[in-house]
């Protein structure tokens, strides 16, 4: 019989909740009710989420998908995929189903994964923060500092993705 690895995590986090718990209740029970928390928000945000996935998937062609994001889309598709992810609200296990949409309609590895991390780290809200709290120089310097670090980290990724893609072809 083969266990899913997503009840293995949740039995090993039981297991260890469970240990805790024998020797500190009290950070057992803060455990459990951080856990509730979560388990609340995620209940409340993915739904709409997978709602709108789903229109995605209804309204927007995989040919226009593969024009914009796609493989042969360059700085444009980059462009869109930062902007996508600048206006993005909501934390980022949102993002992964928009992003597997994305993929399934022919958007670029490159591309997704621009979009992913400017939805963990850019987004216009923050940016505003950042200049209210921390000064328009910091924000600015944040920026300048995180935008390559995107562009460097996707195509890393799509580096290692053609290298695993040519060593399975072998």
């Amino acid at each position: 019989m083969k266990v899913k690895p997503g009840l293995l995590i949740l039995a090993i986090l039981a297991a260890a909740t469970a240990f805790v718990y024998a020797g500190r209740p009290d950070k057992a029970l803060s455990v459990l009710s951080v856990s509730k928390d979560y388990l609340l928000e995620m209940v409340s945000i993915l739904p709409p989420i997978l709602v709108l996935c789903g229109l995605f998937d209804a309204w927007v062609s995989k040919q226009t998908i593969e024009r914009l994001m796609g493989e042969a889309s360059g700085a444009k598709g980059a462009l869109i995929a930062l902007l996508l992810g600048t206006a993005a609200m909501g934390p980022l296990y949102a993002a992964f189903p928009i992003a597997k949409a994305l993929l399934e309609k022919g958007a670029s590895l490159y591309n997704v994964a621009v979009f992913l991390c400017v939805w963990a780290s850019i987004k216009i809200p923050m940016i505003l923060f950042e200049v209210k709290f921390l000064g328009a120089e910091f924000a600015l310097l944040r920026l300048a500092l995180t935008i390559p670090a995107i562009f460097l980290i996707s195509g890393v990724m799509k580096l290692v993705d053609a290298r695993s893609v040519s060593y399975e072809a072998k």
